[in-house]
């Protein structure tokens, strides 16, 4: 990125390939019979940046000096800001990146409440989009999984989740980063959903890639397989076979040890999908089993060890790491996963809290919730280009393959937004250049640029222009880059809500509020608001705000679908300056701050 505003300082991977001295030297050195997966614009990534993460909620208490952390942001700056501290301190990293499913994920958004009946009262909304050309897709999942590499200690083992559209190129990925000696298993996670019409065989399970940091020192604790009923009237009967004790060595069958654990664990699971309407349901898509991950947090980490999700979606992993003593570090693109998952663990941590006399380790349920490099422009990335298009005042091209709109004589290209824009991010664009054309102005006027192209970014490597230039060779083009970042202060990208809180009779009364961005997705005028609880996610307090830290003393989130929050709430003697923070149905929140007296 170019943007000096921005504290950045670039920051050594050291060796990053396993087996080889750096990715420069098997670059164009390669060892005789290591393979490697190739694609076009294929690059090293030997060093990254800084990032600065800003601090926006806390919520519960440090435990031993740590509180969990939750990030929103591109996960790659968000490794990249973690590395300082966290280099070599995590245990366990279990990923569900993109399976690039060529799809479009949504989540269904309903009114609260049964007043609002009909279409009207629900859509859905687009979280994030899971489609990729294959370039990009596998230097985006290199890059990660470098730094994925940096962030495990050498207990450490790392879980790819997919299916078998990426498991086969993840894994190529996987051998050459951490070493094909480092491989330890591939476990097939078997489950049933309804079935499809299509010519083929019902595609049924999903594919779990384990490697350790450094093999033989990875934390490994042996789990068993239930008994069935046929193998518990065999053991009685002293017939069971393959029973083993708590180190895994198999009690004969003639043995008089009456307390066999089964058979240890094996690499095909079946764990059920998340039931529809179940409790552990949470409305945001590809949303994975706690019983699956639980499976991982129980045998690849131990109580106080540090898990990691850089694709943290519904926070079933944060969850199941709380609830299993571990320390654990999250982050996400998607406000709507942030939101999603800070209401899940807060239940999570008042579950913990209920039953503390029976938890059998030490529970760390504090957590913090930070924004790296001031990602807080796009509520929703999956609609980042519509809104930079109506923002830049871009015309859109709708015949154009390549260009996504013209603005003032320039041919303007918008960048994929949810991480910092690379060179291989423009292997699309200059394959698709117009060489006929370019030839044509040339010859007509030799001294200029046959195109002007406007490249618009979300932070962007620092030669990203003079990389499209070169590849523009012999043709010269003139380029300039919109950084967003840099330039957010200039721009309008979403229209803000509305609310009004006072202070009456020693509460605190919500008396209006006024989701914007909801209120036309749903068709409705302000003076159609019956009741403002409706729209409402969710409402945090906090009765004496440091003017920088969310610290809600009040966390009012609705158990059911039907509920409503309060919106009236007693002000303590103590408060100073009352925070308060409104989420909606679109996880987009309004915050604001009222006196008492």
């Amino acid at each position: 990125m170019s943007d000096e505003k921005t504290t950045q300082e670039n920051m050594d991977l050291g060796t990053t390939t396993g087996g080889v001295d750096s990715v420069e030297k098997y670059q164009f050195a390669p060892i005789k019979g290591y393979p490697m997966l190739n694609w076009r614009g294929k690059r090293p990534f030997t060093s990254t940046q800084y990032y600065p993460a800003q601090l926006k909620e806390v919520h519960g208490d440090e435990v031993d000096g740590w509180r969990n952390k939750i990030f929103w942001g591109d996960n790659l700056q968000v490794m990249s800001h973690l590395l300082k501290d966290f280099r070599g301190e995590v245990d366990l990293i279990y990923i569900d990146p993109p399976f690039d499913s060529k799809a479009d994920y949504k989540k269904r958004i309903k009114v609260r409440g049964n007043k609002l009946e009909g279409s009207a009262s629900r859509f859905e909304e687009k979280q994030y989009t899971d489609i990729w050309t294959n370039d990009e897709y596998l230097q985006f999942m290199y890059e990660r999984l470098v730094l994925c590499r940096e962030m495990l200690s050498d207990a450490g083992t790392i879980v790819v989740h997919a299916d078998c559209t990426k498991s086969h190129q993840l894994r190529c990925l996987l051998d050459e980063i951490f070493g094909e000696k480092n491989f330890l298993n591939e476990v097939i996670w078997d489950y049933r959903r309804w079935p499809t019409p299509a010519p083929e065989y019902q595609m049924m399970h999903d594919n779990l890639t384990l490697y350790a940091r450094k093999k033989g020192s990875n934390i490994f604790n042996r789990q068993y397989m239930a008994r069935t009923e046929s193998t518990e009237k065999r053991w009685k009967g002293k017939a069971i076979v393959a029973a083993h004790d708590e180190g895994g060595a198999r009690i004969p069958s003639n043995s008089n040890e009456t307390d066999s654990l089964g058979s240890p664990l094996n690499d095909v699971w079946y764990v059920p999908i998340v039931a529809p309407s179940g409790n552990e349901r949470s409305g945001y898509p590809t949303q994975k089993p706690e019983k699956l991950i639980e499976k991982f947090i129980e045998g690849n980490s131990n109580p106080g060890s540090i898990v990691f999700d850089c694709f943290m979606g519904s926070g079933t992993t944060q969850a199941v790491a709380m609830k299993h003593g571990r320390r654990f570090i999250g982050a996400d693109i998607n406000l709507g996963s942030v939101q999603t998952t800070t209401k899940r663990l807060l239940k999570a941590a008042n579950a913990i809290a209920e039953s503390l006399p029976t938890q059998d380790f030490t529970p760390y349920t504090g957590f913090e919730v930070h924004n790296v490099n001031h990602y807080d422009i796009f509520r929703n990335p999956a609609q980042a280009k519509d809104l930079l298009i109506e923002a830049l005042e871009v015309q859109k091209l709708e015949l154009s393959t390549v260009f996504d709109g013209e603005k003032d004589g320039r041919m303007v290209k918008i960048m994929p937004v949810t991480r910092i824009a690379t060179r291989a991010d423009l292997n699309e664009l200059i394959a698709g250049f117009d060489y006929k054309a370019w030839e044509r102005r040339q010859g007509e006027n030799p001294n200029r640029a046959v195109e002007k192209i406007t490249l618009v970014c979300m932070g962007h490597e620092p030669d990203l222009s003079a990389h499209l230039i070169l590849a523009a060779k012999p043709y010269k083009i003139d380029v300039e880059v919109v950084d967003i970042l840099r330039d957010k202060a200039d721009l309008e990208f979403k229209r803000d809500s509305d609310a009004k809180v006072v202070v009456k009779d020693g509460e605190l009364v919500i008396e209006r509020f006024y989701p914007m961005n909801l209120l036309q997705k749903l068709s409705m005028q302000k003076e159609a608001v019956d009741d403002w609880r409706e729209l409402t996610e969710s409402i945090l307090i906090d009765w004496n705000y440091d003017g920088a830290v969310l610290q809600p003393a009040v966390v009012d989130i609705p158990e059911k679908k039907t509920d409503l929050v309060i919106g009236r709430y007693k002000v303590p003697a103590d408060a100073g300056t009352i925070r308060v923070k409104i989420t909606d149905l679109l996880s987009e929140s309004w915050e604001g701050s009222v006196t008492n007296g």
